[in-house]
């Protein structure tokens, strides 16, 4: 990782920016994960550039109470929780709390999850090389659950590809012993937002992530 300052112009620079560090992966036919929306749209440029397999990996953020700005934890589709420890002791959060809000998730992730599966049903990461992918971070709390879930699901190696983020949360990351890699070449000095990062922080749409797993589909079919 550098510390430079420099932002991205989008979404599709940042996932070329990384594919050029990723290419070291692509004898290992990796499968590239990104995670909804944002991060998909990174994903499929590194995934093209690679000539990789692309799937998605769905994990909702369990909200704080009274700040559901704030990540207390995340859980993934297939209902694997993560839970911010020290965030949860310091606000004084029950185990009542938590359950409401993880069910609360996965009903507000199953429509989503109807949509994207519909269209790409999920690529086996069992004895695969997993890159996961996101537009960038900021507590770590999605892709820790999404980590978490890539080693459930059988994963050779895990490596974390992102644009960018604050160096304590890439730090926690990359010590965690399911990831064998974390790349992360923007770690500005004062980290705020993930919007930093980029010039052209537009919002991605449902539409556009059904249209980059349809393509990879097609493509899939294709080669099979």
């Amino acid at each position: 990782m550098d510390s430079r300052q420099a932002p991205y112009e989008d979404r599709s620079a940042a996932g070329m920016a990384l594919a050029r560090r990723l290419a070291k992966y692509s004898g290992d036919r990796p499968v590239i994960v990104g995670l909804p929306r944002g991060g998909v749209t990174v994903a499929a440029e590194i995934a093209r550039a690679l000539n990789a397999d692309l799937d998605v990996i769905v994990a909702g953020k369990l909200r704080a109470p009274g700040n559901p700005e704030l990540a207390i934890g995340a859980i993934t589709e297939e209902g694997q929780m993560y839970l911010n420890s020290l965030s949860i002791r310091s606000l004084h959060i029950k185990e009542s709390y938590i359950e409401e809000e993880k069910r609360a998730r996965l009903a507000a992730m199953k429509e989503k999850l109807n949509l994207y599966r519909g269209v790409r049903k999920k690529v086996p990461l069992k004895g695969r090389t997993v890159i996961i992918v996101d537009d960038g971070l900021a507590t770590g709390s999605t892709m820790i659950s999404a980590i978490q879930a890539a080693h459930a699901s059988g994963a050779k190696k895990i490596i974390v590809a992102v644009p960018g983020g604050p160096a304590d949360t890439l730090e926690r990351i990359g010590n965690m012993d399911e990831v064998t890699e974390a790349i992360c070449p923007l770690v500005p000095d004062l980290f705020f937002a993930v919007s930093q990062l980029y010039i052209d922080f537009s919002q991605v749409e449902d539409d556009e992530v059904v249209a980059i797993l349809r393509e990879f589909q097609e493509n899939g079919r294709k080669r099979a």
